[in-house]
């Protein structure tokens, strides 16, 4: 309750965001196929260019469904899940959204999202990763979103520096990746490491978490179980980052950074992969890419991505569901991963791992996909973890900002997370 009514306060404060979009629907009646052709409004979350992409794809559906009209409209990160929350709540807005992994289960629960389960998702549920589904699905069994595209942390790196401080090839451990930090930095190199995606938040401490053993919840949600020695473990490490091993706190241009070579390497989302090259040409073939280093329990990382649902006010409920299902086609995959290259510069990864050897991508970038997406863990579906997480964060960085001892720092994240849980 206290998290529905935080959202419902929050969505009135916005309503007026929302004014400048296109937008449908806006009743309350429960979703029902309209007659005749079907014309669809889909806020996509992301670039300009992402949103391009997307309707060049759409427009292909098209031909295949001369009834089907889809309209792409881009929304930024930075006011997307304000403007989707408004939507949901208002039941006014698009019929179609993408956006972050978690939005389909928080705005489904509002009452916001069809149910997929109701328009026979059976086989894209069987083509989705089992850790992204089990992060995209209710304590329920709802499914509000699917996964539209997914995410992975990857180490970048120079192989001609870390030649020139000594190093055979990238860390796969801990402590070679502090001591490749440590030779980097005695050869010259001014920023060893730099750490981007949600940079100095939990995002990418998660990744640490996960390289330890630990976990933010029981497997059933029933509590948090951030306070482990093996979360303390992962923090205390991730905090060395940036207190001895100078790791900036702030998100860097890692590729430029390896471009003049003040940067050797750079822990980044694999969207990142297909942009460096077209950013700076002259940097073709003088870098590679590494599954992240593994740490006591093994190896580690953290899946992010978008997902795509239906607005439960749509008059088009079949017409957007039949959609979100062609998306899982190898047409609508090869399309999208085209389309984004072509537009955004950046690497389209579908929630299908058998579409891996059609990317437009170097074979060690393949390569490393495959093997990093043996380790992928989604975020928790747990409720009130939509609500914990910014708080956990600033507890996460008491402890390099303000030398909280890292066990404190997880109990008192515990008690927020089990608060939310009520």
């Amino acid at each position: 309750m206290r998290t529905r009514l935080a959202v419902a306060a929050a969505a009135a404060a916005i309503t007026a965001l929302v004014a400048g979009c296109t937008t449908s629907g806006g009743s309350d009646e429960p979703a029902q196929e309209a007659d005749g052709p079907a014309t669809l409004t889909f806020w996509n979350t992301g670039s300009d260019e992402h949103a391009a992409a997307l309707q060049a794809v759409a427009d292909i559906y098209k031909q295949s469904h001369p009834d089907v009209t889809i309209k792409v409209q881009a929304l930024s990160w930075d006011d997307g899940h304000a403007k989707v929350l408004t939507a949901a709540t208002s039941k006014t807005g698009p019929d179609i959204i993408s956006g972050g992994m978690s939005w389909g289960i928080e705005f489904g629960e509002l009452g916001g999202m069809l149910d997929l389960n109701t328009y026979d998702i059976g086989t894209i549920k069987q083509q989705t990763r089992p850790e992204v589904l089990k992060a995209i699905t209710s304590s329920s069994g709802a499914v509000y979103g699917a996964s539209f595209d997914n995410a992975f942390y990857l180490l970048f790196y120079r192989p001609d520096l870390l030649q020139k401080a000594g190093l055979s090839g990238p860390p796969k451990t801990w402590e070679e990746l502090t001591a490749a930090v440590t030779k980097l930095k005695a050869s010259g190199v001014k920023t060893p490491l730099v750490e981007n995606w949600n940079t100095f938040e939990w995002l990418p401490w998660f990744n640490w978490l996960k390289q330890a053993g630990g976990s933010l919840y029981a497997d059933d949600c029933s509590k948090a179980t951030i306070d482990t020695d093996q979360a303390a473990l992962a923090t205390a490490t991730w905090a060395d980052q940036f207190r001895k091993y100078g790791v900036p706190k702030a998100a860097t241009d890692s590729a430029a950074g390896m471009a003049n070579g003040e940067i050797a390497m750079a822990i980044d989302g694999s969207w990142v992969a297909n942009a460096i090259d077209t950013a700076h040409p002259q940097l073709k073939g003088k870098w590679q890419v590494a599954a992240l280093p593994t740490g006591p329990a093994g190896a580690g990382t953290f899946v992010g991505g978008r997902i795509i649902g239906v607005m439960s006010y749509t008059k088009y409920p079949k017409a957007a569901a039949e959609f979100i299902k062609w998306t899982y086609t190898d047409e609508a995959i090869q399309l999208l991963q085209k389309e984004v290259y072509n537009r955004a510069g950046e690497l389209w990864l579908s929630p299908r791992s058998d579409q891996l050897d059609t990317l437009n991508t170097t074979d060690n970038i393949k390569q490393t996909l495959a093997t990093t997406m043996e380790t992928i863990s989604g975020p928790p579906h747990c409720k009130g973890w939509e609500v914990s997480q910014a708080e956990v964060t600033k507890k996460l960085q008491s402890v390099v900002n303000d030398n909280v001892d890292p066990k404190k720092a997880l109990s008192e994240a515990a008690t927020i997370m089990n608060n939310n849980l009520k």
